[in-house]
């Protein structure tokens, strides 16, 4: 599903990133580890096509991505990435069902459409009844949830996750974590997930760790 060679990325004279090698099957969960300021993060918003590195290739199911216009590259990630962060982005104006729809907006689904999909996810992650709260009406379990379905809204083929149980409780962060595997199965997508939580660590298909601007596992 996903194959990175030779990433490299520095700013300025540090190097971030020294030639980073990575390949992910359909439907693996792979979880990236390390102390903070070790890369991961800039390798997975790499990896995400929201920045491209100095040098290397990522192809991401049968698209060299970084080949692409900016137009072009920003079109692929709306309909084959997904993303779920610590904080959870939400917009605070949008109920939680005009959040989950934006990205098939974006994408020009039709409207009805996009809202039936997005009621499905909602009632999947058992949130049918928040489609009309707000942010602010939501715990940060809930929130998440939201985020998730965000995510999963235009079927991706990959989604990452940036240390989405951080900013939760254990319960919520084990309720998560649980959720995650879930849709793999239901789903088949493949995750890479940075995580300071060994727990959610230990339970993937893969660790990684980062170290030394290299991935090592």
């Amino acid at each position: 599903m996903l194959q990175a060679a030779a990433i490299s990325k520095a700013y300025g004279k540090l190097q971030v990133l020294k030639g980073v090698d990575l390949s992910v099957g359909k439907g693996e969960i792979v979880s990236i580890v390390g102390k903070s300021g070790a890369g991961k993060s800039t390798l997975l918003h790499i990896l995400g096509t929201l920045d491209r590195p100095d040098s290397g290739t990522l192809t991401i199911g049968d698209q060299e991505v970084f080949g692409l216009s900016e137009k072009d590259l920003a079109t692929f990630r709306n309909r084959q990435i997904g993303f779920v962060f610590q904080f959870h982005h939400l917009l605070p104006e949008f109920t939680a069902l005009e959040n989950v729809c934006l990205p098939a907006y974006i994408a020009k689904t039709d409207e009805a459409a996009a809202r039936k999909k997005g009621l499905e996810l909602l009632d999947y992650l058992g949130l049918s009844d928040r489609a009309d709260h707000k942010p602010n009406q939501m715990s940060g379990g809930e929130q998440q949830r939201v985020a998730v379905a965000r995510a999963l809204i235009n079927s991706p083929a990959i989604v990452y996750a940036d240390e989405p149980s951080g900013n939760l409780d254990s319960e919520s962060s084990q309720e998560l974590h649980a959720l995650l595997f879930k849709l793999r199965d239901d789903f088949g997508q493949s995750f890479i997930i940075v995580t300071h939580n060994e727990e959610l660590a230990g339970i993937s298909d893969r660790r990684l760790e980062m170290k030394d601007g290299l991935l090592v596992g």
